[in-house]
């Protein structure tokens, strides 16, 4: 390789992301599946990273670069915006063309010949577990692959933000009460659908963390009201009736799910919904995605206990978890979530901090205490 790495955090995960691919590739290929991505050997990828992370740290007329990079030829591309020229993969480079390239969906395309690496141009196609990284903010990389089926966000495989290394567990989890929402950002699920209940609390769960605000939402049983028996009255912004505007679009017929019109139509009800989390105090829906109420306050259910211990984990290797104190985890938001999931064993919490960090609170049968799953590492 002529470009010299440079970024001790780039050795350090190459061969581990090598080894990952590799055994994604191996298993698709075995199966039966087609129009897989090239392998990314260890030196690419440490190439790549080292290029895209002293990239992240510059700037061009005054703004940070928020990019994603794609390894595959033009020929895997689909209909790709081909530049006439090949550009070297440097930080340079990037940061000069960044600006044009940020919008989600379109990813630099990376190719190596004759031992270099180089940017061909454009695409917003790629094949299956198509090595893909991502920058978000300064020196906060994720490397990602696009899901086999193509539906939902992509897959997370590792996290690199200034020295700290974070790599997911891709078997995390051997609890019988792990949520549904933490199995399918893991890829361990059926394919979802853009329609599907999981895919759209996680696309809630990505626009709630966009906004940077923080915020907290609960979702409740349809058929019963047990959860205001938490809520302190009056509520500030009820809801009545409920408002039901992504409910009925997930009520329609999953062939329209392929339509243009019907995702941006969802797109729209999730982020308001995930908007209104931004206001103080809890958002709260039901199963089937009706508003109840917003803003409203959690307090303590009456002849419940206070909760004083909940199951902490993370799902990156050594993130096993944990008993500790609500109050370790976060602050209020935090607290009040486990407390409500610790009086509302039926219910599901979301709580997304300021800082970034991202949490599903969720009852576990199987451990009788509420688990606190922190999954902002898959969401990014």
């Amino acid at each position: 390789m002529i470009y010299r790495t440079t970024y001790q955090a780039a050795r350090v995960i190459a061969p581990k992301m090598e080894a990952i691919f590799a055994q994604h590739l191996n298993a698709a290929s075995e199966s039966g599946e087609e129009d897989l991505a090239p392998l990314p050997t260890a030196n690419v990828v440490e190439a790549i990273i080292d290029a895209t992370f002293w990239a992240s740290l510059r700037k061009e007329e005054g703004h940070s670069p928020k990019i994603s990079l794609a390894f595959l030829p033009p020929q895997q591309a689909g209909n790709p915006l081909l530049f006439k020229q090949r550009l070297p993969l440097n930080p340079g480079t990037l940061t000069k063309i960044a600006p044009g390239v940020e919008r989600a969906g379109i990813h630099l395309g990376i190719w190596i010949e004759e031992g270099e690496l180089y940017v061909w141009g454009t695409t917003v196609s790629i094949p299956n577990f198509c090595f893909v990284v991502d920058v978000s903010e300064p020196a906060l990389l994720v490397i990602k692959h696009r899901r086999i089926y193509g539906f939902g966000k992509f897959t997370n495989l590792a996290v690199l933000k200034g020295d700290q290394v974070k790599v997911v567990d891709g078997h995390p989890i051997s609890l019988p009460d792990c949520p549904p929402v933490l199995l399918s950002l893991l890829d361990l699920t059926a394919p979802s659908y853009w329609n599907d209940s999981v895919n759209v609390l996680i696309q809630l769960a990505v626009s709630m963390r966009a906004h940077g605000r923080g915020g907290t939402l609960l979702v409740v049983p349809n058929e019963t009201r047990n959860w205001l028996q938490s809520i302190i009255k009056p509520i500030q912004y009820g809801i009545q009736p409920s408002f039901t505007g992504l409910s009925k679009l997930l009520q329609q017929d999953r062939k329209e799910a392929s339509q243009i019109f019907w995702q941006t139509a969802l797109k729209r009800e999730v982020e308001h919904l995930a908007g209104l989390t931004a206001v103080d105090g809890a958002t709260v829906i039901s199963t089937d995605y009706e508003l109840l109420a917003f803003g409203a306050k959690i307090g303590r259910a009456k002849g419940k206990e206070n909760v004083d211990e909940l199951s902490f984990s993370e799902p990156i290797v050594g993130g096993a978890a944990i008993v500790m104190h609500p109050a370790k985890v976060g602050g209020t938001r935090h607290l009040s979530a486990a407390q409500f999931i610790h009086d509302q064993r039926d219910a599901t919490a979301l709580v997304a901090s300021q800082d970034g960090h991202f949490t599903i609170y969720t009852w576990s049968q199987h451990q009788n205490r509420v688990q606190a799953h922190r999954i902002d590492t898959l969401l990014l």
